[in-house]
This record gives C-alpha cells, sequence and structure tokens, in this order.
C-alpha cells in the first residue's frame, strides 16, 4: 500500500514539482526548521522519480541521524547541522 500512495503522490506532485523546487530553493533555508519534516517528504517523492532506491536509504538514514542528534545535542546545533545536510540535498535536487 506504501509503493501504491507513493506512486500516486508522485503523480499528483510532478505537476508541482517545477513550481515548488524554484520557490523551495528560496524559502527552504528560511522555513526549513518550521517545515523540517514537510520538506524532506516532498524531496523523497521528487527524488524517487531519478534516484528511486539510492534515496530512499539516504534519507532515511539522514533522519535517523538527525532524530539521534535531536536528542543527544543541543536544538541549535542541530539546527545547524541540518542546514548543511539540507542544502547537500538541495543540490543532488538540481542535477
Amino acid at each position: 500500500m506504501l509503493l501504491a500512495k507513493q506512486q500516486q503522490q508522485q503523480k499528483q506532485q510532478h505537476q508541482q514539482q517545477h513550481q515548488q523546487q524554484h520557490q523551495q530553493q528560496h524559502q527552504q533555508q528560511q522555513q526549513q526548521q518550521q517545515q523540517q519534516q514537510k520538506q524532506q517528504h516532498q524531496q523523497q517523492h521528487q527524488q524517487q522519480h531519478h534516484q528511486q532506491h539510492q534515496q530512499q536509504q539516504q534519507q532515511q538514514h539522514q533522519q535517523h541521524q538527525q532524530q539521534h542528534q535531536q536528542q543527544h545535542h543541543h536544538q541549535q546545533q542541530h539546527h545547524q547541522q541540518h542546514q548543511q545536510q539540507q542544502q547537500h540535498q538541495q543540490h543532488q535536487q538540481q542535477h
């Protein structure tokens, strides 16, 4: 059921990808602390079209690290480290 939902969402968001990618490039750095989970969820669907298997592994691994960073480190340090990872994902999206 997860695969079926991902395929449906991918088709629906495929029309919005070109509009949202351009907006996210500017808004992501500002709103990223408020919309971390939402933007990461959109990134999964956007990048699945190009890197279906590789991106699932990387995305889950980074989310797993972020959970531990948030628990064990301070929130400010977590946000700084998250910005670097987020920009790296954004760079992959453009290519």
